[in-house]
């Protein structure tokens, strides 16, 4: 190989040389810089803060002079990457020896498999472009010659994953093993910023990548992940500082009636922040690209879905229809991210932290934007099928059910109504073990407690609306037959024609279940990814039946969400005493029972159906709601649980008890009443992001169905009790003094605490009055 010879322009020697090589000449400057970096000759900050400051430089000499707004993203990082360039080229030519240079050029285009004699760095320092061109020259190498560099492959990815995706400890030694520089690569490409992905996409992204290595050939056919764009961690700072939001940074240290109070001003402030325009730019891109393809714009924080803390529910989500004109769209999607950037100051979310010891945590809201997945029927989009997906099996309602085998709750529509506690609604609950079996014991009873709602994306107005069951049905839906049956008076039936009755219609999924595989492949799924995470799972996912009238139908299964699964650490098993007088059996119930103990407990925080139910108006509510709120801080160091009707946590205050996390989270347990006087449904919200919080936090969650004929409860204890509601909170009124009892269990017997034993084998749990020794 012969090189031109030197002229008496350092720099332009160098640059007409590489000119020579435009393949390779981004590898040879990368090879220069290393050289540079290794000699002490630049430092990587100083360096690319002079590229930097010469690219701003560069953009007024061109006629710019908002560098931030008046060019687009692409045209910035161009602009960028020819500066850095240009810099490497004049600081190796005015520094070290044209020999030098020759050596890196014979060197770079000499490997051709060799193994490189690596010019090391100190990679936490080194620019990121530096980084992959260092790490792609080692993964492009033999495998037997590469084994050598892998202690520096490893280093560099461990680098790029921490500055890049997460830098939870936790997570990067499950992602270090799997990640490709290429996987990597592809995340680069498709974020918007310099910071981190946040946990939501980073939790999504290992997941996929394990499954194509791990799963098998059907698995691995039938699984994809939607499409996906990342706006990263340091652009909610931008954000903040453009917009004079800065000032809002300590809500997580304010008393918390004060973050309660100004979080609506945030919400608004937030809405009306705008970005700068190399920003909207992209954000212009992804909806050209989705071309009226609905979005959703997700929550990504850099806390979320981590070993213990998932943060479920914490932040926001909203979907985009993306039916407007550009700049419609454009206002819309803006607007969902504000939103989610102010879900980050959420006083629930803020709490969350306190209870979590996170709140010194410099807590960053990336943006996770995806392409909705679904089909349009109608006027409508929605998926054929959304849920959530445990590797792990809580609860079992049958004893033949099989915990590590999995559980799903499944819904018709947009998975919404199947991560929120909706008390007018019920999903359908999959034991993956036995996938057909379902929770209630007759067709009345699987008809009662099914689907009634539908949650889809109405194109026409622009919206998400929740939708009656009957008012979408179309007896010509192709997938309708996998999702539903007939109730014929006594036993359902396999939809066949497109004349059903739609008022007899039941969503049940049996067809799914039954006819596709999609039961196992989410088996398989959820155990690959327990043990590769090394724990359970809970995952998120839409399911496509893509062929309906074939004989043999497929399934698509798209991921959307992956973390290690809440859950309460096992305990030794305790055995419900035998011969229990019923005297002392405060409740009783065979409900989908979990596994645990609670000893000690003190108080009982009651709130009357009664009273509950015949509140005058949603103040009141909202009154009750504070109450059980400061209760629970004024109980915190007291055994304490709580009782009442329908699901604790509802969006649906009609018809439940509306709390958040932060209202309830110095409890033991929340039990769940409910039966024909009551109302509402016998499950618990198992796989709610509620019930998320209940696990991390170690509250038990029961449920009570007072018309099991089996069931107990003591109405003596719960309603003469003497209330000490008065004891614990100032000055109640009469209409709180009716709907919120507090007991003491020492009123009701002198001496004894109650006591609690959940035995799950036996399917059965007993809350007992247990002297005190």
């Amino acid at each position: 190989m012969t090189l031109p010879s030197p002229s008496t322009d350092r720099i332009l020697n160098i640059y007409l040389t590489l000119t020579q090589y435009p393949i390779l000449a981004s590898r040879i400057r990368a090879r220069m810089r290393e050289m540079l970096l290794a000699r002490g000759i630049i430092h990587a900050e100083e360096f690319e803060a002079e590229v930097r400051k010469k690219a701003i430089e560069s953009q007024i000499r061109e006629g710019l002079h908002d560098p931030y707004s008046e060019e687009p993203f692409d045209l910035w990082e161009l602009r960028l990457e020819r500066v850095r360039d240009a810099l490497t080229d004049f600081y190796f030519a005015y520094n070290l020896l044209y020999e030098d240079f020759e050596s890196l050029v014979r060197q770079t285009v000499g490997e051709r498999g060799e193994v490189p004699n690596m010019i090391y760095f100190n990679p936490e320092l080194a620019p990121q472009d530096m980084l992959f061109e260092q790490a792609e020259l080692i993964e492009r190498l033999p495998p037997e010659k590469r084994k050598m560099l892998d202690a520096r492959l490893q280093e560099i990815k461990v680098v790029l994953i921490r500055t890049m995706i997460s830098d939870q400890l936790g997570y990067i030694k499950i992602a270090r093993k799997w990640f490709t520089i290429d996987d990597l690569n592809e995340i680069r490409k498709r974020k918007i910023g310099y910071g981190k992905i946040g946990g939501k996409s980073a939790g999504m992204l290992l997941a996929y990548r394990i499954l194509r290595e791990t799963a098998s050939p059907a698995l691995r056919a039938a699984l994809r992940i939607p499409v996906s764009y990342f706006l990263a961690s340091d652009v909610f700072y931008s954000f903040m500082a453009a917009n004079g939001l800065v000032h809002w940074s300590d809500q997580k240290y304010k008393p918390e009636a004060q973050m309660r109070a100004e979080y609506p001003i945030i919400q608004q402030e937030f809405r009306q922040g705008r970005f700068p325009e190399e920003i909207a730019e992209r954000l212009r891109a992804i909806i050209r690209e989705a071309d009226g393809r609905p979005l959703i714009v997700r929550s990504s924080s850099l806390l979320e879905d981590n070993f213990g803390t998932s943060f479920a529910g914490k932040y926001e989500s909203f979907f985009c229809p993306n039916q407007g004109t550009e700049k419609e769209n454009l206002r819309d999607l803006t607007r969902a991210i504000t939103q989610v950037y102010a879900s980050g100051l959420n006083p629930n979310a803020l709490l969350y932290r306190h209870h979590k010891g996170l709140v010194d945590y410099d807590e960053r809201l990336a943006v996770l934007i995806q392409f909705v997945e679904g089909e349009r029927m109608g006027k409508y989009f929605l998926p054929q099928g959304a849920g959530v997906g445990f590797s792990r099996n809580l609860y079992r309602w049958s004893p033949q059910i099989r915990r590590e085998d999995g559980f799903l709750r499944l819904v018709w529509g947009l998975g919404t109504r199947a991560v929120e506690a909706v008390a007018n609604d019920h999903p359908r609950l999959v034991a993956l073990s036995h996938p057909l079996l379902h929770p209630a014991s007759s067709v009345e009873l699987i008809s009662r407690y099914s689907q009634k709602f539908v949650d889809v994306l109405d194109l026409e107005a622009n919206a998400l609306r929740t939708v009656p069951l009957q008012d979408i049905l179309d007896p010509r839906y192709p997938a309708l037959r996998y999702i539903a049956q007939i109730d014929e008076g006594g036993y359902l039936s396999t939809i066949r024609t497109s004349t059903v009755d739609t008022r007899y219609v039941v969503v049940t999924f049996d067809e799914m279940l039954r006819r596709t595989p999609f039961a196992p492949l989410m088996r398989e799924m959820l155990k690959l990814l327990e043990t590769h995470y090394q724990a359970p799972v809970d995952t998120e996912f839409t399911v496509r039946v893509p062929d309906p009238y074939s004989v043999q139908p497929g399934i698509e299964i798209t991921l959307l969400q992956c973390r290690p699964q809440s859950h309460i650490s096992p305990e030794d098993r305790t055995q419900i005493p035998e011969d229990l007088p019923e005297s002392e059996i405060v409740f009783s119930t065979r409900r989908m029972v979990p596994h645990g103990v609670i000893q000690g407990i003190r108080y009982v925080l009651f709130v009357t159906p009664e009273g509950y139910f015949h509140l005058p108006s949603a103040a009141d509510r909202v009154r009750l709601e504070r109450a059980i709120g400061q209760l629970n801080l004024a109980l915190k160091d007291r055994n304490f649980i709580c009782v009442g009707p329908g699901r604790w946590g509802t969006s649906t205050p009609d018809l439940g008890v509306h709390v958040a996390y932060g209202d309830i989270y110095n409890t033991r347990a929340l039990v769940e009443l409910s039966g024909r006087e009551i109302g509402t449904s016998p499950e618990p919200s198992f796989g709610t992001h509620f019930f998320q919080d209940l696990m991390e936090a170690h509250i038990y969650p029961l449920a009570i169905y007072t018309d099991d004929a089996d069931v107990i409860f003591n109405r003596e204890f719960f309603y003469t009790t003497p209330n000490r509601l008065a004891d614990w909170y100032p000055n109640p009124d009469e209409t709180l003094v009716n709907t919120l009892r507090l007991i003491d269990v020492q009123d009701y017997r002198p001496g004894a605490l109650l006591e609690i034993i959940m035995d799950d084998e036996e399917g059965r749990a007993v809350g007992y009055l247990k002297k005190n020794v």
